[in-house]
Formats: C-alpha cells, structure tokens, sequence
C-alpha cells in the first residue's frame, strides 16, 4: 500500500495529488464541489464521502503519493485524513461520513447510532481551530490567505485527530460547551413552540421558534430541504440558501438558487422599520436574506444565528410567510430539480 502524505495546495503544481474538496488541473479529484471532474462511480453528497468510496473501491487513481486540499474544513480534512489513515478511516468509515455531514450540512441527526460521537469530534475541531487558529472565513481578515495559512491547520489536525477519535473525552473541556450549546438548540426544535412548514415543490421549509439556536441545531430539521426561513420572536428573521445547494450533492435532485434581490425589494416595500432588507450573491456558500445591520464579514455570516444581531421587522410574519412562499412558488414555477447545474446556468437564472 502506498504511503500518501500532505502537501500544501501552493505545491500541487509540483507533484499531481489528490485533491479533496478543491479542484486542480494537476491532480485526482474527489470533491463534491460544483463541476469538479469526480468519478460517477463515487459520487457522493461530501467529499469526504466521495474519499471514502473510491477507497473502498481500490481506484487505481489514488495510487499517487501526495494529498492536498486548498483550504480547511471539517469535510475537507475528513477526506484527507482517511487518505493519509486508510486502516483507521475503514474502521471508523461510518462515523467519518457523520463528521463530514455535520460540518459541512451543519445536518445534525441524533436518530443516527454515532451522531452523538461525530459531533463531540466536529465541535472538538471548532474549538482547537479557533483556539490556535482562526474561525472558517477568518483568513479574510488576516494578512495571508487561507490556501497559504491552511496548511497549519492541517499539520496540527492530522497530527493529533487520532488520538481524539480514539477516546473523545480526553477533550471533553474543548467540546462540551459547544455541544451542550448544539444539545438545547436540538431539544427546543422539537419543543411544541417550534412550527415547521414544508413546501417540498419549491425546497423551502419555515422554522418558527422562540430565539436563535446553533446551526447544527437548526438545521437538524431541514435534512432534504435547501431554503431555510427561520422565524423568531419579536418578528425577527432570516432566509437562507443551504449550502447543499452551493455544491453537487448525489442523494437528490435540487432546484438551482435564484437571486433574492426581486424578493428583498417586495419586503423593502413593505418594511417600516427604517432597516432595509439585505442579500448576498448566489456564489456565496450560504447567502442570506436579512434586515440589516453593520454588514456582516463572510465570518460572521457563517458564524451561527446566536452571534449575530437579528433585528424586528414591522412586516407581520404572517405577511412575511405569504410573500415569501409566493415569491418562491412563481420564481420556481416551470423549473424542475436536477442533478449538477452548473454555475453558469445559476448565474444566468440570477440575472432574468
């Protein structure tokens, strides 16, 4: 068996690879990453999942001695550290899939025999990166980019994350804040104040819930929806694009994401507040459609809901339910779901 290690992204240029959650003319790729050239044969929804298929066919491609990747996340380095690990990853195989869908989807599911476990390693790593490093999206407010500074990330996770995995609670002082945090969200999502309603024909599903929980949280009740309006207290909300719909996932069809500029114009219409309705681009990993504030750094949007100031509409949620669903049923109407649209086509959509 060939013995892989890490290089950095800025090498691969150097030495082909495989490339895990990035894509590069010169490499392998297993990446889950809108158009990357992965193999159908283990097309999956992550790409530490796509790594772990093609392991677990024996792929003569992955007969190459370096791995690379150009940035750090839970999925990313979950893929690289089963290709550098590969006994281990095969032991572990179905609680590494748990840790990619967690931090990746932030689709937290507790019906699953090892979800429990996946997420102490997932907010484990959120902590240590944090701790010695810099949240996700912190590269932006930093000197060097992340291709640059990733590399620390990965030299330090590959070389303590066997040890965790082996026995979580030798860090239990790292995670258990944030998984207790994560556990209450969860609890409240399934408290008889929280309402969901499902629109299926257009991926939208409506979470109307007291106060902000975590992400990982939140999402736990949107597993196979891709829009995401959460309705709080005080007429306080916000409307987001899932992340499922900024790559090619493999489980379902999706519909393609859509300017939300023709919808915060309809709210800024009726908004009274003095704010105005906010939104970012369709490139964005997950754009979201809010009354603003200060404008949030790609940091903070992608930090979760409870560390972010969410502020009181004047439009009643009812009416604020309404415009939006109708907004989406006739913007949707005439399109189908598929699999692998394409950025171009995205973009295309967003400029009608």
């Amino acid at each position: 068996m060939i013995k892989r290690s890490f290089i950095p992204f800025s090498e691969i240029k150097k030495h082909k690879a495989i490339v895990v959650d990035s894509t590069h003319a010169n490499g392998f790729m297993l990446s889950h990453w809108r158009g990357a050239p992965t193999p159908p044969e283990v097309r999956d929804d992550t790409s530490a999942a796509m790594v772990l298929n093609a392991m677990k066919l024996g792929l003569p491609e992955l007969e190459l001695q370096y791995v690379t990747a150009n940035h750090f996340d839970v999925d990313g380095f979950v893929g690289v550290w089963a290709l550098l690990n590969p006994e281990e990853a095969m032991e572990h195989e179905e609680l590494l899939r748990q840790m990619a869908l967690i931090g990746d989807f932030r689709e937290l599911d507790l019906n699953h025999p090892l979800a429990g476990e996946a997420l102490k390693l997932v907010c484990w790593i959120n902590a240590k990166e944090r701790e010695l490093f810099y949240p996700p999206f912190g590269a932006e407010q930093m000197p060097e980019p992340e291709v640059t500074l990733c590399p620390k990330k990965f030299d330090y996770f590959l070389r303590e994350f066997k040890r965790v995995l082996q026995d979580p609670e030798w860090e239990r002082s790292a995670w258990e804040d944030e998984a207790a945090s994560v556990l209450l969200g969860y609890r409240d999502m399934y408290k008889p104040e929280t309402k969901l309603t499902r629109y299926p024909e257009f991926g939208l599903i409506i979470i109307e819930t007291p106060h902000p929980v975590h992400y990982y949280a939140l999402f736990s009740r949107t597993i196979g929806y891709d829009i995401v309006l959460s309705c709080y207290e005080q007429n306080r909300y916000e409307l987001e694009y899932k992340y499922t719909t900024w790559v090619d996932i493999d489980s379902r069809p999706t519909l393609p994401r859509l300017s939300m500029a023709p919808l915060a114009e309809k709210l800024n219409q009726l908004e009274k507040s003095g704010r105005r309705w906010a939104f970012d681009a369709v490139t964005d990993t997950g754009p979201l459609l809010r009354l603003n504030g200060a404008k949030l750094t790609r940091m903070e949007a992608y930090d979760n809901p409870t560390e972010r100031g969410i502020y009181t509409s004047s439009i009643a949620v009812d009416q604020l339910k309404d415009v939006i669903t109708d907004h989406f049923r006739k913007a949707y109407a005439g399109i189908e779901p598929r699999y692998n649209w394409t950025w171009q086509e995205i973009k295309a959509m967003a400029r009608q």
